[in-house]
């Protein structure tokens, strides 16, 4: 029988512009009760990008949460009514002015489960075009090729920290060793 808790009771503790903070109160598979502090968030998209020249698109940034500047693929958070799909094609063009000919799944993980919503899928890009950069006025980013045997390294060596590229970058080192994706990097 799957492991599961059914919730009693929410309380919303705040709502803010990008998730709101709930108090929940369960019920745990042995009749006893708990208490679990609950981040609501819409999800996000990473993407990955990689040209004819065997180069990760990656977007260099601050980010406060980790109060250090980070590097990653291109991502972003999904606006209301709006598939994976489109989040990622928008947050493509936004952040980095390509277009996607082709977006194809390669994952989908959940960042931080025990206390928070949010759910990233993530997609390779196929049939880049160039299209028109508009970052968001309070997004300050700038965005960089790197060759991808050099960002693997950075992955392993920890240089890149941040889970969700480096999940994007192995899930797809992994299926580029199996034969697929079908693009050579």
């Amino acid at each position: 029988m799957p492991h599961q808790e059914k919730i009693l009771r929410r309380e919303t503790l705040s709502r803010g512009r990008v998730f709101t903070h709930e108090r929940w109160q369960v019920r745990l598979e042995n009749g006893g009760t708990a208490e679990r502090e609950m981040i609501l968030h819409p999800g996000g998209v990473g993407i990955v990008a990689i040209d004819e020249q065997g180069r990760l698109l990656m977007v260099r940034q601050y980010r406060s949460g980790a109060g250090a500047e980070t590097l990653e693929i291109p991502a972003g958070k999904r606006d209301p009514g709006e598939t994976p799909e489109q989040c990622g094609r928008r947050e493509l063009e936004e952040e980095c002015g390509l277009i996607a000919g082709r977006l194809e799944p390669l994952t989908v993980l959940y960042p931080t489960p025990a206390y928070c919503s949010e759910k990233i899928w993530v997609f390779a890009a196929r049939e880049l075009t160039p299209g028109t950069c508009h970052p968001d006025e309070d997004e300050f980013l700038t965005t960089e090729w790197v060759p991808w045997e050099e960002a693997l390294r950075m992955v392993l060596d920890g240089q890149i920290e941040d889970a969700k590229t480096q999940i994007a970058i192995l899930k797809y080192e992994a299926l580029r060793r199996k034969g697929e994706p079908h693009e050579e990097i």
